[in-house]
């Protein structure tokens, strides 16, 4: 299942912190941050619940990138 999240982040490196820790994050296929639409979509495992793994993304998002958000 993908979802799409809009975000809040500054610059595009940032983006990409996101991205790497949405990817490393359990429960996630994959993820893809979109600096210009400012948009995640996020690929979840079969069998993840979307909104605990998206907690869990948040929270990770916020270590890499304290000034970052995600609209859940």
């Amino acid at each position: 299942m993908k979802k799409t999240y809009k975000i809040d982040v500054d610059c595009a490196n940032c983006a990409n912190k996101m991205e790497q820790a949405a990817k490393n994050t359990d429960g996630v296929k994959d993820a893809t941050v979109n600096f210009m639409m400012l948009k995640m979509i996020v690929e979840f495992e079969e069998g993840a619940d979307p909104k605990k793994v998206m907690k869990a993304v948040q929270k990770n998002c916020k270590v890499v990138e304290d000034d970052c958000e995600i609209f859940l």
